[in-house]
């Protein structure tokens, strides 16, 4: 919600980079509880179990893919390598993601000064 909020109060030239790495390490401390309380092969079940859950998943990989593809560009230009940041976000998702975005955010902030 508090990203939404921030890309609809108005128009930044760059995002936040702050909001973005707290949203990765939220996320990822979420997740990292999930994997240690209930273990890492729950997300396969919950993905195979009914078709709502394959839905979710190929929503998942669309949006994940999707996003990485709009933000490369900009990504390369600020001087990121894609292949790790790639990787990163095919074993991770919205995490992998979200902490991708926050580089690529610092980095063109970085550009602007």
């Amino acid at each position: 919600m508090l990203a939404l909020v921030y890309v609809l109060s108005g128009s930044p030239k760059t995002g936040s980079a702050i909001l973005a790495a707290a949203l990765a390490a939220g996320f990822g401390a979420f997740t990292a509880v999930t994997i240690a309380r209930e273990g890492v092969l729950l997300v396969w079940t919950n993905h195979t179990q009914n078709l709502w859950g394959v839905q979710v998943w190929w929503d998942l990989l669309f949006a994940v893919v999707l996003a990485v593809f709009l933000i490369a560009p900009r990504a390369r230009a600020a001087g990121m390598r894609m292949i790790p940041w790639t990787l990163f976000v095919a074993a991770t998702a919205s995490i992998g993601l979200l902490a991708m975005v926050a580089r690529l955010f610092w980095l063109e902030a970085r550009m602007e000064k």
